[in-house]
């Protein structure tokens, strides 16, 4: 099943990846591990700090399973 998300800031993302966190039942740590992230940046990032370090967040949505898709405003269906 394909679910769609609309992410507009930061503490949107971290909502979503600590819910999928939670969904595959991981700890911070574990996701941390298998992302190749430190725990404090999973932290940081579930709690929606803004963060220039985009990648890394990447890495963290890529180990979830996750993908991201951008879509322009203005764009109609």
């Amino acid at each position: 099943m394909i679910h769609m998300s609309t992410i507009s800031d930061s503490a949107a993302l971290g909502q979503l990846i600590r819910a999928e966190r939670k969904r595959q039942q991981l700890t911070q740590e574990q996701l941390a591990g298998v992302a190749g992230v430190g725990v404090r940046f999973v932290r940081e990032l579930e709690s929606g700090k803004e963060s220039c370090r985009v990648g890394l967040a990447l890495t963290v949505l890529q180990s979830l399973g996750l993908t991201v898709s951008i879509t322009n405003r203005g764009a109609s269906s």
